[in-house]
């Protein structure tokens, strides 16, 4: 009988060194860039997993929660390499491999994959903390670093749209429970052609704000898009985090 792994502590360290992963993360991108879409490689991944980190800090959750939804988020996208279609449930199956093979308990890898299989536009629905955190994380990402910046189309409406941002920052004021995305585009982009494109993964993202017990608030040119009221500051006591890289 083969012998069960030993169970250890897999790190976000361990993650991003590893190579194996790295490869497929890689192939994810290739894999798309051939497919006419934007980019979804180290870049992509770091960011997503960074903010997802931060979201649940400023939070106040727990260190291996957070560091949880970091791994999700440097692993969520590997299922492109195999198709674009449920590429968080093929993400979620070699996940559980991987981090099988690693040691990660079975309770912590659960989390993991759940998030990874919950994170796409049509069929995710944020069902944990971790969850919650990639889904926020991974929809915010639109800006022009996305743009393949040697083969793009201003005839496409993904291209034109991400070249106008010029600006994107999700901040968290856990005093007003609130995740706020601020984007600054410029005139060669429109409000509403970022919507057209981005209104699912706003609704999606609103859901997991709302999980996290926070409302999330997109404000894009300095008007607020998707809520009936006026902007609210945090004191500066209360301190408004930002959590993502621009």
């Amino acid at each position: 009988m083969k012998s069960e792994t030993k169970k250890q502590v897999v790190t976000f360290e361990m993650i991003k060194n590893s190579a194996v992963i790295k490869e497929y993360i890689l192939a994810a991108n290739e894999a798309l860039r051939v497919k006419g879409y934007t980019e979804h490689g180290i870049r992509h991944v770091g960011y997503v997993a960074k903010t997802a980190y931060n979201i649940l800090r400023e939070l106040g959750y727990d260190k291996r929660i957070c560091e949880l939804a970091a791994i999700a988020g440097w692993t969520h996208d590997i299922g492109n390499s195999v198709n674009r279609k449920h590429h968080g449930l093929v993400a979620a199956d070699m996940m559980f491999t991987l981090l099988n093979e690693m040691g990660m308990p079975h309770s912590e890898i659960a989390i993991v994959i759940g998030a990874l299989g919950n994170h796409e536009d049509d069929i995710g629905v944020p069902i944990s903390p971790v969850s919650a955190a990639l889904i926020i994380a991974d929809k915010s990402d639109s800006h022009r670093s996305r743009v393949r910046q040697y083969a793009y189309d201003l005839n496409d409406i993904h291209d034109r749209t991400n070249l106008s941002i010029k600006k994107n920052v999700v901040t968290v004021c856990k005093a007003e429970n609130r995740i706020r995305q601020m984007i600054s585009m410029d005139d060669s982009g429109s409000v509403l052609e970022y919507l057209q494109i981005y209104l699912q993964r706003v609704l999606l993202t609103e859901q997991a704000a709302k999980f996290l017990g926070c409302h999330f608030e997109l404000m894009i040119n300095g008007v607020i898009i998707n809520q009936r009221r006026k902007a609210v500051e945090c004191a500066p006591e209360d301190g408004e985090k930002q959590v993502s890289e621009d």
